[in-house]
């Protein structure tokens, strides 16, 4: 990795709309995240906030990118990757808060991983908890038993064994990883076409990164590098459509690994259940929830380098 690529600003794409004032945080923690210049573009999807304006007025790395309407995360994406310099780019969602040294650490894994199409970080909550970001490809098995039990028995073995959460943090690879922040190598995005438009949201992260594996890339989970990430505004703003969204996107990806005409019946079966889940999560929080965190965010960041995988 080492190279001509390092004198080229890094481009780091984040899809804003109406991100309110963590947008400020994200912006200001990437200073101290790299020591490499960067480009960051707010791929914006109709903000009627005004703050993508406030934030590019204050900062002159930051530029804003109209993306003509909500168009969805992985098209925005795709918008604000469009001619970016370099091997690398980062896309992050805006309420992320970098680290100091996270973009660098994250680079770093890069050039031990040649191999490697994205590289994630380990990604903890405001409350200390460990996200599980990287995990398994979701297949049916896995996927039924998370869906169906995460939400009441969050430690049950379907969701352990698509979460990952009772594997101490370790550089490794992984199936998918979360698309509220990674790096991405550019030639290996645009290899297989970058994000699927037809996900509005969620699972465009999950289909990329199955796109990218059958292509021969992989992915690798950093714990060295570390943010911090909010979530749940667009949830909280619309719960009932994020559901929608979400049980949809799950359907349209579980759908696609399982299709021609033999697979109708376990389509509509999937539909059905799916459907039913996604009425549950509208009367019940819980569900809506689904499976709680099981670790805490010990045992990540740069001091505590571990055995790779």
């Amino acid at each position: 990795m080492p190279g001509s690529f390092d004198v080229l600003p890094l481009r780091v794409v984040a899809v804003t709309y109406s991100p309110g004032e963590a947008l400020e945080g994200f912006v200001t923690s990437l200073a101290e995240a790299t020591t490499r210049p960067v480009d960051v573009v707010l791929a914006d999807n109709g903000s009627t906030d005004g703050v993508p304006e406030q934030v590019t007025a204050r900062h002159p790395q930051v530029r804003l990118l109209r993306t003509g309407g909500n168009v969805g995360y992985g098209a925005a994406v795709n918008a604000g990757l469009a001619g970016a310099p370099g091997r690398y780019a980062l896309v992050a969602n805006p309420d992320v808060r970098f680290e100091p040294g996270a973009v660098d650490e994250l680079l770093a894994v890069a050039g031990r991983w040649p191999r490697a199409a994205t590289v994630g970080p380990a990604i903890r909550t405001p409350e200390g908890e460990l996200y599980p970001s990287a995990r398994d490809l979701p297949r049916l098995s896995t996927g039924a038993g998370h869906a169906l039990l995460g939400w009441a028995w969050p430690g049950n073995p379907w969701t352990a064994r698509y979460r990952r959460e009772r594997e101490a943090p370790r550089e490794r690879t992984a199936g998918w990883l979360s698309g509220s922040c990674f790096l991405v190598d550019l030639e290996a995005f645009a290899a297989v076409g970058g994000f699927d438009p037809g996900y509005f949201m969620y699972f465009e992260d999950v289909d990329l990164a199955e796109r990218l594996g059958r292509a021969g890339y992989l992915h690798v989970y950093a714990p060295t590098a570390v943010v911090v990430h909010e979530g749940g505004h667009a949830t909280r703003r619309e719960p009932h459509r994020m559901q929608r969204v979400h049980h949809t996107s799950a359907l349209r990806y579980l759908s696609g690994q399982y299709p021609g005409r033999r697979h109708v019946p376990l389509r509509t079966a999937l539909r059905a259940g799916l459907g039913a889940r996604m009425l549950l999560s509208y009367v019940s929080g819980r569900v809506a929830a689904g499976a709680r965190f099981q670790r805490r965010a010990e045992g990540v960041g740069r001091g505590n380098r571990g055995a790779r995988a």
